[in-house]
């Protein structure tokens, strides 16, 4: 829920002791690090091609339906030699996939000149077989050849025929190309087809034996990606006299793990705050449940170091986003049935267990929704049931779903404003925002409530003090100073384009709504019209129509849901884009 104070260290120490202090920075894992000399072009572990070739390999064996027993005793994996085995098991395997390919397309070219035995050049006193495959539409031509020929196959496509002559006939002998059929028979090749399949059998056991060695090709890999950090990290420090100095940003509640590990090595560093032109990256921290809107955030950018973490009310926003546009308690049901379904894999990793707790409070607000508005799967609950007491919105009342997205738009954006009048300093930071939340609340006053008076005021004092904090907060002399503050007052068609982009949240909705009643509409149609054959397309329609406008809405609650915050909101509530905080840190430590 915070962007973490940083302060920039920096680490001074022995050049001798370089490669162990980096080491120890890196299991302490809380460091970004500021390049002090130009990055290399290329890091190593051995050399970049092994360890490019590590990671093929592992993705290679990855890659089998089934996995040995892992093997976890170090002692007895050498890595070089299982990447030779690697790389001969896929080589075999690449060229019997490739030959295999080859005989399947010549037994499909021949299938249509039967099976037959090329005899030998002497049996036939020196006369050779030329093999044509001639269009219907071109068959006339095959009585014009002066040479001997036979017609041996033909088909609803094709005549095939064969020509007996010494030479290779002329190619305007026929008006299509010679065939090349080959010297091996079809059966000979089907029984070298039958040795590949064997082959391949072989050598897909040799990949899946391979298999037993994931866990430890992991492992190394991991190992791999962390001396190549490492050595990336040893470039970016600088070395003068015997002494290296490495920098950084680092969460200043960490500062005192750096002071201890100084004393352990005998270090000495230097940290202080960033200074106003220093651009820090952004460390934003928030409980496992809410990671789903700090992802969502990050997703489309990271805010400045000098900023706020929207991850809180973008959590909430985009699941209300996505209930309002799903608009179905069916739909979302269904969904939930989904997310049960994959609840254990999902909480097999960190990242899995914060999404599925998000898609609970999505989903949950979903159905809530759809209760709401009264549609499960575009069917209404009958009158005086309790789902039908439930239902205090209605989808086809255009005015007032109008009205409730625009509500929605109006305290959504003014939030943002809050949020940046809040954290600015001087009157001047603090105007143009609080400005703008009494002009968004004139509007919404005057359109929604109907209160004029209020709203004259309202709207008139807004844009007074948007003006006067644009004025003052300008660096211009005084004719551009009003400039500048008339030209503050322009955002107002921004402002009005952004709360009328809300009324997607209500179109969308009704549309999902509308096309589900549709499909229920014409699936009772078709089952009255063909009462046997309408019992199947009945279902069927339901089905594939469900089906589809189900995906159309995921799609577009994803879509629109994740515009309103990164676009609307962001556009009002953040004032600079960052980058992220990269510790450098070891990953076989951080994976446990």
């Amino acid at each position: 829920m915070s962007i973490i104070t940083l302060n920039k260290v920096t680490v001074f120490g022995l050049g001798i002791d370089k490669p162990k202090v980096l080491e120890g920075l890196q299991t302490l894992g809380c460091m970004h690090l500021i390049p002090m000399q130009p990055l290399p072009k290329e890091t190593e572990f051995g050399s970049s091609d092994r360890y490019e070739d590590a990671k093929k390999a592992l993705h290679y064996i990855m890659d089998v339906p089934r996995r040995r027993h892992q093997v976890r005793d170090e002692a007895q994996f050498d890595l070089d030699q299982f990447l030779a085995e690697v790389q001969v098991n896929k080589q075999k395997q690449r060229e019997a996939e490739d030959k295999r390919l080859f005989l399947a397309n010549r037994l499909k070219n021949l299938e249509p000149w039967g099976n037959f035995t090329l005899p030998d050049l002497d049996e036939l006193g020196g006369y050779q077989l030329w093999f044509y495959q001639v269009p219907h539409t071109k068959a006339k031509h095959i009585r014009e050849i002066e040479l001997p020929w036979q017609i041996v196959g033909e088909d609803h496509l094709n005549v095939y025929v064969v020509i007996i002559a010494k030479e290779e006939p002329p190619s305007n002998v026929l008006p299509v190309p010679r065939t090349h059929a080959g010297s091996v028979s079809p059966e000979e090749l089907q029984r070298q087809l039958e040795q590949v399949e064997i082959e391949l059998d072989e050598i897909w056991a040799e990949q899946e034996a391979l298999s037993r060695w994931i866990f430890l090709l992991s492992k190394n890999l991991v190992r791999a990606e962390d001396q190549a950090v490492l050595q990336e990290a040893s470039g970016q420090t600088k070395e003068e006299e015997g002494f290296f100095l490495v920098q950084g940003w680092m969460p200043k509640r960490n500062l005192k793990q750096l002071e201890l590990f100084s004393e352990q090595e005998g270090l000495a560093f230097l940290a202080e705050p960033p200074q106003p032109e220093e651009t820090p990256p952004t460390l934003m921290e928030n409980p496992p449940t809410l990671k789903g809107g700090e992802a969502l955030v990050t997703f489309y950018e990271t805010p400045g170091y000098r900023t706020w973490d929207p991850s809180t009310i973008v959590f909430f926003s985009f699941a209300l986003f996505f209930a309002m546009i799903l608009a179905d308690a069916g739909y979302a049901l269904l969904l939930w049935v989904g997310l049960i379904y994959f609840w254990k894999q999902m909480g097999q990793s960190a990242s899995g267990r914060s999404t599925r707790i998000y898609a609970v409070v999505i989903l949950t607000a979903s159905v809530i929704y759809g209760v709401m508005v009264g549609s499960y799967f575009g069917v209404a609950p009958g009158n005086g049931s309790l789902l039908a007491s439930l239902n205090v919105l209605n989808l086809q009342n255009f005015d007032g779903m109008m009205q409730l997205s625009i509500t929605i738009g109006c305290l959504h954006l003014a939030f943002a404003n809050a949020v940046v009048a809040y954290r600015a300093v001087g009157f001047p930071g603090k105007a143009q925002p609080i400005g703008w939340i009494a002009v968004i609340f004139g509007g919404f006053t005057w359109v929604i409530l109907g209160w004029q008076n209020l709203a004259i005021g309202l709207l008139a004092g807004g844009f007074f003090v948007v003006f006067l904090g644009a004025f003052l907060g300008s660096r211009q002399k005084f004719p551009l100073r009003l400039v500048d503050g008339f030209g503050a007052l322009t955002g107002i068609t921004k402002l009005f384009g952004d709360v009328l982009s809300y009324l997607r949240l209500f179109a969308l909705g009704l549309a999902s709504g509308s096309l589900a009643v549709t499909f229920n509409t014409l699936a009772q149609q078709v089952m009255a019209a063909i009462p046997e054959l309408g019992l199947l397309l009945g279902p069927l329609i339901l089905l594939l129509g469900h089906t589809i406008n189900l995906g159309m809405a995921i799609l577009a609650c994803f879509v629109h849901g994740v515009r309103l915050n990164v676009i609307e909101f962001f556009n009002w509530g953040l004032s600079e884009e960052g980058y992220p905080f990269h510790a450098f840190t070891k990953k076989e430590h951080s994976n446990g």
